[in-house]
């Protein structure tokens, strides 16, 4: 068994976009219950801290971390007609990246193998300056930087599963090869980001993947391009650390995703990162919680990951299924930059 360490607090209900928002107290309620009684089984609950404003400063401008930080003089303020605020929201927000961070230094002081941040809200979307899609601050592109200023790592992974494409992450390391960042997400869809011939600029082309895929897609699927598009590329990148943005909105039951992702789909992506972590980055893991507005579907889901991130499939086979060609325009793309498996 591989010590996972967990980050969850009842503080992450306190940002309230407002009534009948998809991105809810609700999706950290649910999960605290099950969560706790899942302690017993050998997680470690952490308590999370707060990022400082210059922990934030690592991706964002000081001018966006103060433009956040003023709202909390009001009682509701709107980024935009996705992004409304309360006056909890920049506090809680600190406490995501916080979050995030304080599983990063467990691994790092070898205190846990891998961990899972149950944090809100999600970060993903956040630019250098702008706040937008319900993401204030780019909690996985600050952990990224964070794992390469402090402990000096090279190579980190970011691997987005969310099923909207992360531009934030994205932005965030457009033209640095020092990050590869990975995204599989409904296309075309918010926030029209994501193409597949975004590869990066400069030092940085090639160090951008994206796998834009039709609505309607499942865990086959998303399979195929994991074996023969991610994998391959991630484990030529040779990562030191991996971090996931396991966003859950591509789940089957969610009402914002219109993607057919089950639970155990998750969980075979997890598995396939994990090996990569393993075999790697010395099993150095860390998934940040993004979307999921489905209740039962992130609950399942969620639970699915953690199970993964234990260890006990490590050697388990994946799932069987007839490959469609979904990866060819991938490879077309990628094969100047990668060795890439014939189809």
């Amino acid at each position: 068994m591989l010590r996972t360490g967990i980050v969850l607090d009842s503080r992450y209900q306190d940002h309230n976009p407002g009534r009948n928002h998809p991105e809810r107290p609700a999706r950290i309620t649910t999960l605290l219950d099950p969560i706790s009684q899942a302690q017993r089984l050998g997680l470690q609950r952490m308590a999370p801290r707060l990022a400082t404003p210059e922990e934030v400063a690592l991706i964002h401008d000081t001018a966006h971390v103060g433009h956040v930080a003023a709202t909390a003089e009001h009682e509701r303020f709107s980024f935009d007609a996705d992004t409304p605020v309360s006056s909890q929201s920049y506090a809680t927000a600190l406490l995501a990246t916080g979050g995030l961070l304080t599983l990063l230094d467990a691994v790092m002081d070898h205190e846990i193998d891998n961990g899972f941040a149950l944090v809100r809200p999600p970060g993903h979307h956040a630019d250098r300056n702008r706040a937008m899609g319900f993401c204030l601050f780019n909690s996985a592109a600050i952990g990224a930087q964070y794992l390469r200023e402090r402990f000096g790592l090279k190579r980190v992974l970011v691997m987005d599963w969310d099923v909207h494409h992360g531009n934030g992450t994205q932005h965030s390391f457009d033209d640095d090869p020092g990050v590869l960042y990975v995204s599989t997400h409904q296309y075309p869809y918010y926030p029209g980001t994501g193409a597949l011939n975004e590869v990066g600029h400069g030092q940085g082309e090639g160090y951008t993947l994206n796998l834009p895929l039709s609505s309607g897609c499942g865990d086959a699927e998303y399979q195929e391009v994991f074996e023969f598009a991610i994998e391959p590329i991630c484990r030529q990148f040779d990562p030191e650390f991996v971090i996931i943005s396991a966003g859950f909105d591509a789940h089957v039951r969610d009402p914002l995703g219109g993607m057919q992702v089950t639970e155990a789909g998750f969980g075979t992506m997890a598995r396939i990162l994990l090996r990569i972590a393993q075999d790697h980055a010395r099993g150095r893991c860390v998934a940040l919680l993004e979307g999921g507005y489905d209740l039962e579907g992130l609950q399942k889901s969620v639970f699915h990951v953690i199970e993964e991130l234990g260890g006990e499939n490590l050697t388990a086979s994946v799932p069987s299924y007839t490959p469609q060609g979904i990866t060819a325009p991938v490879q077309k793309v990628h094969d100047r930059y990668w060795e890439l498996p014939k189809l």
